[in-house]
């Protein structure tokens, strides 16, 4: 593995357990991999906070929207063998559609062009007040007319992709879940994935959770329940390694996949920009679409009951990764934009040389803290609470070993005073002095803080 992708995997391991001890989120998994082999797997927090449940990489998710793209590889592979086509009505493979429905084509369900309804009249299933729908609602929620015209703006649809799967069920004459399992996933060498629950017996779950208003604490969700016909749209269950081997496998470069190029630039082809938001997405065929630091990424998000997710791969790079989450509030999506910010600073700064090993680690003061990160003859001074943690950080130019200065910093900050590492009687560095500034490691702060704040009479220290 390239050297800057280690370092900088390292740094997003240790930025990550922070956000999670920063957001008091139950948990998270965290997975990399480099072209298709998984290089980081790594569980954070619990899989069930009621139960004092460790969270493990082998813990299933419901990855929810997920589904979409593996739905849409099953089209395309469909396609293919010659069996469909997706410039061809949907109406062709399905009977008993509104006629406005079934002149929708293949493509435009797969890009959410069709103006399909999103989730039917009722979409308590959503909030556990109902079940998910079966064949036969679904089949009455596409009786009835589109909710605007085809082809004119992009509309998110889970009714849509479930016809999708009406569809490979009509062309494959067996059941969805038991088609793409066979095609799809067993091909893909995905041992941890299934389309819908129920999952094997003594697999591992994570339970959703909510977030701590309005009850004032976090509580439980089962976020077992099937899906039923929206399985090809929200069912599947999954782990962020198989998440990550799945997406590395549909980049057009990458050397194994179930699918061929062509289609596999098809699925990351753009199709529609989101028309009224404020982040620069949009979506192909099955995959969400995206720019985050001027990187193009592809990949899909999921939210289901207590559970949120996003997995993203970068074409052309061999670098994929996935972002479980199992809260309601999970910021799965900014975490994985914060991890794609990162990859591209360390992907475009030089590495640290050997003069440069001592100035890494994070340290505190005042109850914050600073990561120093290492680039050639430089220091970046990064802040871990942040979504974006290397955004117009402090810069140190080093002159020694343990000396610097602050040679980039705010109108606010502390530009062009000196930075230096204060070290103990054994050689290594206690202390951080940033011009008249001192942090220490966390240990030592949590001790200074009780004592100035936290005394035996609960007082705080007063100065005269």
């Amino acid at each position: 593995m390239r050297k800057w992708l280690s370092n900088a995997i390292r740094y997003v391991d240790e930025w990550l357990d922070f956000q999670m001890r920063l957001t008091r989120q139950p948990g998270c998994v965290l997975a990399f991999a480099n072209k298709g082999r998984i290089t980081f797997e790594k569980a954070y927090g619990h899989a069930d906070i009621a139960r004092r449940q460790r969270m493990t990489p082998r813990h299933r998710f419901r990855v929810a929207s997920h589904s979409k793209s593996f739905t849409a590889t099953a089209i395309l592979r469909l396609k293919e063998e010659g069996k469909l086509r997706l410039d061809e009505p949907v109406g062709a493979y399905v009977e008993g559609l509104h006629p406005s429905v079934s002149s929708a084509t293949l493509s435009q369900l797969l890009s959410h062009g069709a103006g399909v309804v999103r989730d039917g009249r009722d979409a308590g299933q959503w909030i556990d007040e109902r079940s998910f729908a079966d064949e036969a609602e679904l089949r009455a929620a596409l009786a009835q007319p589109l909710v605007i015209p085809s082809d004119s703006r992009m509309k998110y649809s889970n009714h849509g992709f479930g016809l999708l799967g009406l569809v490979i069920e009509s062309v494959t004459g067996e059941t969805y879940g038991s088609w793409v399992a066979r095609n799809v996933l067993r091909p893909s060498g995905l041992g941890e994935t299934t389309p819908d629950m129920p999952i094997a017996g003594g697999a591992p779950l994570a339970r959703g959770h909510g977030t701590n208003l309005p009850l004032d604490r976090r509580y439980v969700i089962p976020a077992d329940n099937p899906t039923h016909a929206l399985a090809a749209a929200t069912g599947f269950v999954s782990t962020a390694g198989d998440l990550v081997r799945f997406f590395a496998s549909l980049d057009p470069d990458s050397p194994r996949s179930v699918l061929t190029p062509e289609s596999r630039r098809a699925l990351i082809r753009w199709q529609w920009r989101d028309p009224h938001s404020s982040e620069d997405g949009g979506y192909g065929l099955g995959m969400c679409l995206g720019f985050v630091g001027g990187l193009e990424w592809a990949g899909h998000g999921g939210a289901f009951q207590g559970v949120r997710s996003r997995t993203v791969m970068l074409p052309g790079s061999g670098i994929s990764f996935s972002v479980l989450t199992n809260a309601t509030d999970g910021p799965a999506e900014a975490w994985a934009d914060g991890i794609i910010r990162i990859l591209r600073t360390f992907r475009d700064n030089p590495i640290p040389g050997s003069s440069a090993h001592s100035w890494t680690g994070r340290w505190w003061s005042s109850g914050e803290a600073v990561d120093l990160v290492a680039f050639g003859n430089r220091v970046l001074v990064a802040q871990p609470d942040r979504l974006d943690p290397f955004n117009a950080a402090d810069e140190i130019t080093l002159s020694g070993e343990d000396q610097g200065t602050i040679s980039l910093s705010g109108g606010y900050g502390i530009h062009g005073e000196p930075a230096r590492l204060e070290r103990g009687r054994d050689g290594k560095v206690k202390e951080v002095w940033f011009g008249g500034f001192r942090w220490v490691g966390e240990r030592r702060h949590r001790a200074e803080l009780k004592r100035k704040y936290m005394g035996r009479q609960g007082r705080p220290r007063r100065f005269s």
